[in-house]
């Protein structure tokens, strides 16, 4: 999404999609990213242990904790978080603020600690919670990834309360239900916060109506 021709150039769409492990947020934003290719994916850090399919550089930038302290200390980090109680996020800064300055639209997918931290710092950006349509159903995609033993899967059930008591910090919920409907609604959020930023911008579009008037007039 541009620009209209003549008028200020936009800042860049912030797309902030949190909600539990497992509830389907990747799923989701890769199909987003297969219709609006142009949208970068914001990469983050981590220092849990990659999953077997996991590519570090795609998935997520795999760190050592002394790493992570080093560029949480050195603010290159946008946001941290701790998940699960162990395990340390975090957003590179550099990436994202160079992409909505140049008016590029850029997706993070972090947890409830991390996008309130957005909230602060970046009030644009739009929060959406992908919520499961019932814990039942969360706790059925755990089991059938078979990557969590029941110790961890019964410790990842107990974060989603802390989460779900945070839901109302977010402007956007998509019950991932049906994955078709969850897809056309995160769509439908993506295309009406393009519309929201050239909407912010208006200084350009009022001085080139000012400036038609002015030959007409």
């Amino acid at each position: 999404m541009s620009a209209d021709k003549g008028d200020q150039p936009r800042r860049g769409v912030l797309l902030v999609v949190a909600g539990p492990t497992a509830v389907g947020k990747g799923t989701l934003i890769k199909a987003l990213l297969e219709q609006y290719p142009e949208i970068e994916w914001s990469v983050s850090c981590t220092t849990r242990e990659p999953r077997e399919t996991e590519v570090d550089g795609e998935d997520y930038h795999f760190v050592t904790e002394a790493e992570f302290e080093r560029m949480r200390r050195e603010g290159e980090l946008l946001e941290t978080a701790v998940v699960h109680g162990t395990d340390h996020y975090g957003t590179p800064r550099r990436p994202v603020e160079e992409a909505l300055a140049a008016g590029r639209d850029i997706v993070l997918e972090i947890d409830y600690q991390g996008a309130r931290s957005i909230r602060t710092a970046m009030p644009e950006a739009a929060l959406v919670f992908v919520a499961p349509p019932s814990i039942e159903a969360l706790k059925s995609r755990l089991e059938d990834r078979h990557t969590e033993s029941d110790e961890e899967i019964a410790r990842r059930l107990r974060s989603v309360r802390t989460e779900i008591t945070n839901l109302g910090m977010f402007q956007y919920v998509i019950v991932n239900d049906e994955l078709d409907k969850a897809i056309e609604t995160l769509v439908a959020i993506y295309l009406a916060e393009g519309v929201r930023m050239r909407a912010l911008r208006w200084q350009g579009l009022q001085e080139r109506l000012l400036g038609e008037l002015e030959s007409e007039l």
